[in-house]
């Protein structure tokens, strides 16, 4: 026998004598809930939240202060974003380098950053350095340092980051979006980050003037969450966020939002490049409106993954693009319901398939308004959006910042949970309803961000709208 006919042998012999155990079944699945928070408040007004999650060990701390872009002096919009990222460069007890250590000492991350609602302040520390940890939190929101040089140097760093921001085609569209949609004298017009102009005008005087007339413990509230076994946090919280002190005056007053959706097309110009930017939006709908869990579920179905139906045709059908999204996000969200929510389009295409795939669009829309959603569409995202919800929320920091998210958008604690419950309940049609009037065809402004010397003619061909070109 040769060699490879004994191996042969050995083989079917090894195959022969193999056993094949029936396949894993699954169980029933595990019964499952957003995590409800408790609430609570410290003696210097500052509310909590905390939530335990046994085995997180990375213990995350989020905290909202109550210190709107809004509120931002006339001629120094950025300062909210200057103060937001000098409170990890020092403090009354410790140098910008000193506070660094000491953080790294911990195990700990420390960042912040200002948005439309106020400034979010997170922390992440291993359960057992929490105490330390909270208390450097503590320092940098009670007495930051907001030393001359250290200002200098963050405005210099925002201005470096001015030109990048400009040469970006998706910062570019989202920029002029808001200079669309928004009248002049709203915040939400201009850069969340500021201009160069109103950066240079930023020194360490106004960054304290914003912090001393906006932050303070009786507008904000902190959400900590994480396996808090064996931890007296309420003793741990009232050594350090406690030892905060400020004035209880109520927080800044909001205007309501206005926005001007008519439909039209502006095109920013860019010679020579060899894509274009698409950006199509409106304002929706408070985050508090009882159409928003519908209207989640519709724009999934339109634009949330890649067997969306913008997808479907743009990307599989034509060829014209790697991947088109819709989504709605929220701008600013108001017990009143007088806040609003972005609600676009959003992706990319080569330059001479602009205007094909601008028409494509607009009949995927159209086709939508006109025949609705299918059953099978809706399932699909409804085991999407909450199928996923337990991997979703594995983590520490992802409760927390949906928790803190409901806080700043003045939502109900148990808001998540509900969401995930009217998700299951909507059906075909609400959806679709919800969608159709998400994105009305002749109510949606669109950004083009590309050479308008090849692209205009094309739009102006699909009349969707006055077209406009910027440079």
């Amino acid at each position: 026998m040769t060699e490879t006919a004994a191996t042969t042998g050995e083989s079917a012999a090894v195959t022969s004598e193999m056993q094949f155990h029936p396949q894993p079944q699954p169980g029933p699945a595990t019964p499952w809930a957003f995590p409800a928070p408790e609430r609570g408040a410290l003696s210097n007004g500052l509310t909590v939240l905390r939530c335990d999650r046994p085995g997180q060990q990375l213990v995350a701390v989020e905290v909202f202060l109550a210190a709107p872009l809004e509120a931002e002096p006339k001629g120094l919009d950025g300062v909210a974003t200057i103060m937001s990222r000098a409170f990890t460069e020092g403090t009354d007890k410790h140098s910008a380098e000193e506070f660094a250590a000491e953080l790294e000492r911990c195990g700990a991350t420390l960042d912040a950053f200002a948005d439309h609602p106020g400034v979010r302040v997170s922390l992440e520390v291993p359960v057992s350095r929490l105490p330390k940890a909270l208390g450097l939190l503590a320092d940098a929101l009670r007495a930051p340092a907001f030393a001359d040089g250290e200002i200098e140097r963050l405005v210099r760093n925002r201005l470096d980051e001015l030109p990048h921001e400009a040469a970006n085609p998706n910062r570019r569209a989202a920029k002029q979006l808001s200079h669309e949609l928004f009248p002049a004298d709203l915040r939400m017009s201009r850069p969340r980050q500021g201009t160069e102009e109103t950066v240079r005008n930023i020194d360490s005087a106004a960054v304290r003037a914003f912090y001393e007339a906006h932050v303070r413990p009786a507008t904000a509230t902190a959400v900590v969450v994480g396996d808090l076994t064996g931890i007296d946090l309420d003793a741990v919280l009232a050594d350090t966020l406690g030892a905060w002190t400020g004035n209880t005056a109520a927080p800044y007053p909001l205007a309501p939002v206005t926005a001007d959706d008519s439909g039209r097309v502006v095109i920013v110009d860019r010679p020579g490049a060899v894509q274009t930017q698409l950006l199509i939006g409106r304002i929706g709908a408070d985050r508090h409106d009882r159409v928003w869990p519908a209207q989640v579920l519709g724009t999934y179905c339109l634009g949330g993954t890649l067997t969306s139906r913008l997808d479907r045709v743009l990307r599989e059908e034509k060829g014209y693009t790697y991947g088109v999204r819709a989504f709605g996000q929220v701008l600013r969200s108001s017990e009143d319901g007088t806040g609003a929510a972005m609600l676009a389009i959003s992706g990319s295409v080569d330059t001479e398939s602009t205007g094909p795939a601008l028409d494509d669009l607009w009949k995927v829309l159209r086709t939508l308004a006109a025949e609705g959603l299918t059953d099978a569409e809706r399932d699909v995202a409804v085991q999407n959006l909450v199928g996923v919800a337990p991997l979703k929320y594995e983590t520490a920091s992802a409760v927390a910042g949906t928790l803190a998210d409901q806080v700043e958008q003045h939502l109900p604690d148990d808001f998540q949970a509900q969401l995930y419950a009217r998700l299951a309940a909507t059906g075909t049609v609400e959806a679709t309803a919800a969608v159709v009037n998400a994105f009305p065809v002749d109510r949606l402004v669109t950004v083009l961000v590309g050479d308008a010397s090849r692209i205009a003619e094309p739009v102006r061909a699909l009349n969707i709208g006055e077209v406009t070109v910027v440079s």
